[in-house]
This record gives C-alpha cells, structure tokens and sequence, in this order.
C-alpha cells in the first residue's frame, strides 16, 4: 500500500521513528535468538499496516499517532532490554508488592498494559465519535470504547498464549500474570473514559 505517498508533512517524523525503533528490536529480538516477541513484532506490523491504511478515512490527530507509536516503543522495550537477568516488562518499577512471585506490583510490563489499552479506548472513543457524532456526550460512547479496549486487551492475552505455545521459554507468565493484565488493562481503559468525560463536562455555570 501507498503509505509514504498518503502521508502528510507531519506524519511522516511519527513513521520514520516508528520504523527505525521497529527495524533495530526486530533485528535485536532476532540476533538474540528471542523468537517470542517476534510473535509481537509481527503482530505490530499489522496494526501498522490498519493505522496506515486508514489514515486518510480517519484522520487520527497527531497526539494520538505519537501516542500509539510511543506504546509500541515501549512494547518492543520491554521484551528487548535486559533488566536484572530478565527483561524490562519483567521490572518492579514501583515495589507495591513484595518483590517475588507472580503477585508482584507495580511493573513495567503492568503500566505499559494500563497505558496502552487506555490508549486503545481513547481511539476507539475517537473512531465513534468520527463515525457516529450522533452520540457524541452519551454515555455509550463512553461505555463502548472502554468494553471494546477491554475485549481487545483479551485477545491480546490470546496471542501470549500462542506465544506460550509457540515457545518453549517465554517471559509471559502464569494465570496470575494474566488476570493481572486483564486488570490493568480495564483499569487503563477506564481511566482514559474518565478523562474524556472530564474534559468533555460543560464548566460549572457555563451557557
């Protein structure tokens, strides 16, 4: 597809970056041997491939380009950079929890999952109300972004299980490591909801 010809000017430094951060962890994930987050390279590359092959029908505001390539950075981080013998989605960023165990908060790997389907919300909010400015200040499209960011959350943890089925020694986690996901994701989802009806809440005492 004819990306680069549909581009505009101010699209084009949000797709130089993401490609140059995509092409080096795909080349260190691959040098490394780490076959599992080549799953997720490729995964990445397909919702690529549906941002930009829906750009011009969308439109997607600037801020929210960067902000989805920005997930991506840190995804790719996350499973590439090496942290205390493991990887960065396995770090303790803020010690919640005790430092042990599947039952550990706050990691890096659990704010990249509240930031990202968080973000995931805003678009979608963004989509229906591009599609349906009907119901633009309703509370269905509040709700329908937020259950829809959390169904996607879902099948996110669909393709860590291919990935444990595909790999014998992966970082993903046990059924706790999941449901912990599934937390933050709804969690991010929610909380972007929250703020976009913040936002959206006529001032007091406005006309």
């Amino acid at each position: 597809m004819d990306f680069f010809i549909r581009l505009r000017r101010r699209e084009y430094p949000v797709a130089a970056f993401t490609a140059v951060y995509v092409l080096a962890f795909t080349g260190w994930f691959l040098i490394s041997a780490n076959y599992e987050f080549v799953v997720y390279v490729i995964t990445m590359l397909v919702l690529i491939v549906l941002i930009g092959g829906s750009l011009r029908s969308v439109e997607y505001p600037i801020p929210m380009l960067w902000a989805l390539s920005a997930w991506g950075l840190l995804h790719m981080a996350g499973g590439g950079v090496p942290v205390g013998g493991s990887v960065l989605y396995s770090f303790q960023v803020f010690p919640i929890t005790p430092a042990a165990g599947e039952l550990q908060l706050l990691k890096y790997d659990q704010i990249v999952h509240a930031y990202g389907f968080g973000l995931t919300a805003w678009v979608l909010w963004y989509l229906l109300k591009r599609h349906y400015p009907m119901l633009v200040g309703t509370k269905t499209s509040l709700l329908y972004p937020a259950l829809a960011a959390i169904g996607l959350g879902a099948v996110n943890e669909i393709i860590e299980f291919v990935a444990v089925l595909s790999v014998s020694d992966t970082n993903v986690g046990g059924y706790v490591n999941t449901a912990l996901d599934l937390v933050f994701n709804a969690l991010g989802a929610v909380i972007a909801m929250a703020i976009i009806a913040a936002i959206g809440r006529p001032a007091r005492g406005a006309s």
